[in-house]
C-alpha cells in the first residue's frame, strides 16, 4: 500500500506530465508544418523527369512552351499548406524567377547560326497532374492563355506541373531554327518531347534523352547529310565489334585486290539491311534486336577461327557478304533514334550515314592493312601473328556471344505475323539480296582472272 506522501505525489507528477504535453504538443505540429515546407524546399532530384514542350515561329518571335514537374525545380521556398498542398495565392512571384533558373537558363535557341537574344517569360500557371492539354500545340497554347487554378485548390506540390511560355525576339521567320537544350540537370534521367510546328503548319514530334546538343528542328538536305556522314563515320569507329570483324577480315589478305572485293561484299551486304531495317522491313519482336547482336558477336569469332586455322582467302567475300547482312541490322539499330532528326530528308539521312560509315571502314583499312603488313615483316611472322591476333579477337568475341546468348535466352523466340504486303515486301528484300550476291560473285571472279596471283 503506497504510503501518504506518495499518494499526494501521484496527482501531483500527472498533472505536471499533462501540462508538459500539453505545451509540447503544439511544437511538434509546428515543427510537422515546418519539416512539409522544408521538403518543399529542399529535395533529392527525381529518377526520372518528363520534359514536354513545343517551339513554333511567327513574322516576329519565337514561342517556346514547356511543362515541367514542379519537382524537378529544386532550391524553392514554396508556399506549403500543412496538409502538404501547395498555397496557389501568390506563388507566381515564387515560380517565375525559378523558371528562369532552371529552365530558360539552360535552353538555347539560334537563328541561321545566330544566338537568339534573351528570352521573356510571357506565361506561367501550374497544373494538375491529370491535365492533358500537352498533347498538341494548340492545346497547350490555349490552355496557357486560359485562367489558373482557383486559390482553394488542394493540390499536393509533388504532383503538380509547373507550364511556361517563352518568347525570343527574331528577325527572320525564315532562317534555320536550331535548339541546344541542356535539360539533363532537372532529373537523374531526363527525357524530353520536343513538338515543333512546321511553317506549313504540320506538327513534327522529336524526343531525346539528356542533353542532344544542338538539335536542327527544320534541317535542309546539306544539314541533314553532313549530320548524317559525321554519324556513320564516328558510329563505325566506336562500334568495337564491327571493328574487330572487320580487322578479322582483312587480316590475311594482303593484296589490294584481294581486299576489293572482300570489303565491297561486306559494304553492300550491311547497306541493303540497313536501308531495309530503317524502312521498316525488319522483325519488330523483342528477341530480334539481342538476336543480331549475338550474331554479330558469333561473326567475329568464326572469323577468329578461320584465321587461325589458315583458311584460304580468296572466297572470303562470302563470308563478308553473308555476315555483312546481320551486321547492317546493328547498324539500323545504332541509326534508328537518330532518323528523327533528318527532317523530311530520310533518304538522304540513310545514303550518308552509310557514306559515313564506309568512309570509317576505309579509314581502318588504311591504318590497319599496312600495320599488319609492317609488324609480319619487321616483327613477327606473318603465320605466328595472325594466328596470336586471331585467338585475341576470339576471345573477346566468345565472351561478347556467351553474354549476349544469356540476354537472348530471355526471351520467348516467337517469328511475327504480317501482313500479305509486308511479306511481298520482305521477298523484294530478298531478291535484292541475291542480286547483290550474284554481283559480287562475277566481280570477283573477273578480279581473279586479271589478277590471278592477288589471291
Amino acid at each position: 500500500m503506497a504510503s501518504e506522501p506518495d499518494a499526494q505525489r501521484g496527482p501531483t507528477a500527472f498533472r505536471r506530465r499533462r501540462a508538459a504535453m500539453t505545451r509540447i504538443l503544439p511544437l511538434l505540429a509546428a515543427l510537422a508544418a515546418i519539416a512539409a515546407v522544408d521538403d518543399a524546399r529542399a529535395h533529392e532530384i527525381p529518377a526520372r523527369v518528363v520534359v514536354r514542350s513545343f517551339v513554333a515561329v511567327t513574322p516576329d518571335r519565337l514561342r517556346f512552351l514547356v511543362r515541367v514537374p514542379l519537382e524537378a525545380l529544386r532550391d524553392l521556398n514554396l508556399p506549403v499548406r500543412p496538409s502538404g498542398a501547395l498555397e496557389l495565392a501568390g506563388i507566381d512571384s515564387v515560380l517565375r524567377p525559378a523558371a528562369v533558373q532552371w529552365i530558360a537558363s539552360y535552353v538555347r535557341f539560334e537563328a541561321a547560326s545566330r544566338r537568339l537574344g534573351p528570352g521573356t517569360l510571357a506565361a506561367l500557371r501550374i497544373s494538375l497532374p491529370s491535365d492533358r492539354s500537352f498533347a498538341t500545340w494548340a492545346d497547350a497554347a490555349a490552355h496557357l492563355a486560359s485562367p489558373p487554378l482557383g486559390p482553394a485548390t488542394e493540390l499536393p506540390w509533388r504532383q503538380a506541373l509547373l507550364d511556361v511560355e517563352f518568347q525570343y525576339p527574331i528577325e527572320s521567320p525564315g532562317a534555320a531554327i536550331t535548339i541546344v537544350p541542356e535539360l539533363a540537370h532537372l532529373g537523374v534521367r531526363t527525357t524530353v518531347v520536343l513538338g515543333y510546328l512546321t511553317p506549313q503548319g504540320t506538327e513534327r514530334l522529336f524526343q531525346f534523352q539528356g542533353n542532344p546538343g544542338p538539335v536542327r528542328l527544320d534541317p535542309s538536305p546539306w544539314y541533314a547529310a553532313w549530320r548524317f556522314v559525321r554519324l556513320g563515320f564516328e558510329h563505325i569507329l566506336d562500334g568495337f565489334d564491327h571493328l574487330l570483324f572487320l580487322v578479322g577480315l582483312i587480316l590475311p589478305v594482303r593484296r589490294f585486290w584481294s581486299l576489293v572485293p572482300v570489303v565491297t561484299a561486306f559494304t553492300v551486304a550491311h547497306s541493303i539491311t540497313l536501308i531495309a531495317a530503317a524502312l521498316g522491313q525488319a522483325p519488330d519482336a523483342l528477341w530480334f534486336p539481342p538476336l543480331v547482336e549475338t550474331l554479330i558477336a558469333a561473326s567475329v569469332v568464326w572469323m577468329a577461327i578461320e584465321n587461325a586455322l589458315g583458311r584460304q582467302a580468296g572466297r572470303r567475300w562470302v563470308v563478308a557478304f553473308g555476315f555483312g547482312l546481320v551486321h547492317g541490322f546493328g547498324f539500323a539499330f545504332a541509326l534508328g533514334e537518330t532518323l528523327q532528326f533528318a527532317g523530311n530528308h530520310l533518304l538522304t539521312a540513310l545514303v550518308s550515314f552509310n557514306v559515313g560509315v564506309e568512309l570509317g571502314q576505309l579509314a581502318v583499312v588504311a591504318v590497319v592493312a599496312p600495320t599488319l603488313a609492317l609488324v609480319f615483316r619487321r616483327l613477327i611472322p606473318e603465320r605466328a601473328g595472325t594466328i596470336l591476333i586471331a585467338v585475341l579477337i576470339g576471345h573477346t568475341a566468345w565472351h561478347w556471344m556467351l553474354d549476349r546468348a544469356k540476354t537472348l535466352s530471355e526471351y520467348q523466340l516467337e517469328w511475327p505475323t504480317g501482313s500479305p504486303a509486308g511479306w511481298l515486301r520482305l521477298v523484294m528484300v530478298l531478291l535484292i539480296v541475291v542480286g547483290a550476291a550474284w554481283a559480287l560473285h562475277r566481280l570477283a571472279s573477273r578480279l581473279a582472272r586479271r589478277h590471278p596471283t592477288s589471291a
